[in-house]
């Protein structure tokens, strides 16, 4: 809603305050300069970029639509299923978990909570990690430096579509002048023609200008930090789980532990104290 919400704002600012100044909206229409900005800057974010970096662009463009990838309610559901997995650990002991985290997508447990279930991420890092917390092969401070490594490599990752983006709308600008120049050669060639034609192919060379710079700051830089911060929001998620883990094989107990999760939370989305014990005691069993 917010990318709708900007762009729109962006668009009528710009535009209609243009028109307001006496300004005619078609003299913007240059689609040869589009075509020379736009082709410009995707060849060279194509050349830039991996092949799989461009393409989770293109994919991760779209979902901004959604806003933030998740809610308080995700938050709730994967607290909840940390104490369940927890207080099993501590009725059955460690082994008494393990079939649930060596086949997630089987485990009853796993099942009460299909909004986490979908997220491949969260599952994977609550598999791996809880079996080697079942293995006891490590201690909570190798486990500590795993995690921040794991981390770490996860949002270098999801943060480089977002980074990619962003070296983009810094050329833009850049490749509105070579639009520019180009139709300043035009320009220089017509010169000994009628002085309408001379000021409309001036006027489209500074369209050019202008189309970089818009792009540049009012659409494609915005996107990327867009992207940047659902990146975020993602490697948040984990360090959640993250903070309930470690908390857990310190020895705390099994609502202690998610409560350390709990303030690993983003204010906005962090449930309080009694709205988080209210919903453990809803989802018992």
């Amino acid at each position: 809603m917010n990318l709708i919400i900007g762009a729109i704002v962006v668009v009528v600012s710009v535009f209609g305050g243009w028109m307001l100044h006496g300004g005619q909206l078609i003299l913007v229409w240059q689609p040869y300069e589009f075509i020379i900005i736009i082709g410009a800057a995707l060849g060279a974010f194509i050349i830039a970029n991996p092949m799989k970096t461009v393409l989770e662009a293109f994919k991760t463009v779209p979902k901004l639509l959604g806003g933030s990838p998740y809610k308080k309610q995700d938050y709730l559901d994967l607290l909840s299923l940390m104490n369940d997995l927890f207080t099993k650990a501590r009725k059955e002991g460690l082994m008494g978990i393990e079939e649930d985290v060596e086949e997630p997508e089987n485990s009853p447990l796993f099942e009460k909570y299909p909004r986490i279930l979908k997220n491949h991420h969260a599952v994977e890092f609550i598999s791996d990690y809880m079996r080697l917390v079942v293995s006891g092969a490590m201690n909570p401070f190798e486990l500590d430096n795993l995690m921040d490594i794991d981390l770490e490599t996860h949002h270098e990752e999801v943060a480089a579509p977002g980074h990619a983006v962003m070296r983009v709308a810094d050329g833009l600008p850049a490749f509105g002048i070579v639009a520019a120049v180009l139709g300043i050669v035009n320009t220089m060639k017509a010169l000994d023609g009628p002085i309408d034609q001379i000021g409309g192919l001036v006027a489209a060379a500074l369209i050019g200008t202008f189309t970089g710079i818009l792009l540049a700051y009012g659409f494609v830089g915005p996107v990327a930090s867009a992207m940047e911060r659902r990146a975020e929001e993602q490697t948040k998620f984990l360090s959640c789980l993250k903070a309930c883990i470690l908390a857990n094989v310190q020895g705390y107990s099994p609502q202690v532990a998610v409560e350390f999760g709990r303030k690993a939370m983003a204010s906005n989305l962090r449930p309080s104290f009694t709205e988080l014990e209210e919903y453990l005691r809803n989802n018992k069993g």
